[in-house]
């Protein structure tokens, strides 16, 4: 069986960032599946590479975070068109992958299936264009009604659909009720994170403190509400707590948000750039917390960030400032504290006590990694991705319900 898989920012652990295409599709050539891969570089020329048995083809379609709503939009186009033209060559397979974001790589399954008659599933990462309208990013109502009506088409016509997180998965049911969805969140890779001792040396030229640390390592963009670590960052130091703080990535409000820190002198607080997983899991052993924050839009409570699930595998407890699926399952297996708008006077207060109960803190972190092992493992989505692509009738995919609240 052959699959071409589509993602417009595929990226390997070396690289850093999102790399849930790269462990899916490994997997599946793991499976006996043939898999090639379309994304893009900001590079001037197409390349093709094998990486693990993925046969992947770089397009040049420029983008950076920093790209305004018209940059990424010609991005997004012009990943269409290229993918496109790139299919037309490429030996047939028996369907396409395609996961979003962008929407837009939804045109391709569509043109694909009335073109080339070729199945499509359709992975759904973020609800687009709902994010992009509740930030305020996408205001003209003609846009918001096209962009909703193609949301839609792209939905029904697909042969089955993946969501990321139960609110995902809700969402695509009530759009189209009729359509069949899985769920397969965002996972931990147990092999390359893991619970470890602190790095003294990156502590030591980091000039940390022995006091409590608290990471945060992904994306610096408008709806990671970095804001508000920033203010617990002032909260601690005004209150006599000699607390580290350390925010490692990159995007568009980075610069922001380092300007900030410097107005504030926040002394205690430390950027890192955007390196590997390795890099991130070296950050993460000197943490005692691991910060996952987004801005209070309805639509953001319903993402699966990889960051989350990087920090389970390390076996870190978990600070969480917004409600949706992150905050039920940091409540109900109890892997930390939530600092929600009008409540940060009593997490502060808990959090000052738990500085004098350090095994406390390492029990929460204790069950964040139970809790990635028993539903998070990249080995169960990649078994739920197989089964999905290519049904075995002694089989059953498993019962996913309980992840909602795992």
């Amino acid at each position: 069986m052959k699959v071409i898989y589509i993602h417009q920012y595929f990226r390997t652990p070396e690289q850093g960032g999102a790399v849930r295409s790269y462990h899916l599709a490994k997997g599946l050539v793991q499976q006996g599946i043939e898999v090639e891969m379309i994304t893009a570089h900001n590079q001037p020329t197409y390349d093709q590479r094998w990486i693990e048995g993925i046969k992947v083809h770089y397009l040049p379609v420029p983008y950076d975070q920093k790209f305004g709503f018209l940059q990424r939009t010609w991005s997004f186009l012009e990943f269409v068109r290229k993918s496109k033209s790139l299919l037309k060559k490429l030996s047939r397979p028996d369907l396409l992958y395609i996961t979003s974001t962008p929407l837009t790589t939804g045109w391709i399954g569509l043109w694909a299936k009335k073109k080339m008659a070729l199945p499509y599933i359709f992975e759904v990462r973020d609800l687009w264009p709902e994010a992009p309208i509740q930030v305020g990013a996408i205001r003209n109502p003609f846009l918001i009604r096209y962009l909703k009506g193609l949301e839609q088409k792209i939905y029904r016509e697909a042969l089955s659909l993946v969501a990321l997180s139960p609110g995902i998965g809700a969402h695509l049911t009530q759009v189209c009720p009729k359509q069949e969805v899985a769920l397969i969140p965002n996972f931990s890779d147990l092999t390359r994170f893991s619970p470890q001792e602190k790095d003294q040396a990156l502590k030591n030229s980091l000039e940390l403190t022995d006091g409590l640390t608290i990471a945060y390592t992904g994306a610096i963009g408008m709806v990671n509400a970095l804001d508000e670590l920033l203010e617990l960052a002032k909260m601690a130091r005004d209150r006599g707590k000699n607390w580290n703080f350390l925010i490692m990535g990159e995007g568009s409000h980075l610069e922001l948000l380092e300007k900030r820190a410097k107005d504030l002198r926040l002394d205690r607080l430390r950027f890192l750039p955007f390196s590997s997983k390795d890099q991130v899991n070296q950050v993460l052993s000197l943490a005692d917390f691991s910060w996952i924050s987004f801005a209070h839009y309805p639509v953001l409570k319903t993402n699966s960030p990889n960051k989350f699930f990087d920090a389970l595998a390390a076996g870190k407890a978990i600070l969480v400032n917004h409600k949706g699926w992150v905050y039920d399952l940091v409540k109900t297996h109890q892997l930390g504290l939530s600092f929600l708008p009008g409540k940060w006077e009593k997490a502060f207060a808990k959090l000052e006590q738990l500085e004098s109960l350090p095994d406390e803190i390492r029990q929460m972190g204790k069950k964040s990694r139970k809790l990635a092992e028993t539903y998070f493992s990249k080995e169960l989505a990649i078994s739920r991705l197989t089964e999905i692509i290519q049904p075995n009738p002694d089989t059953t995919q498993g019962d996913v319900a309980d992840i909602r609240t795992a």
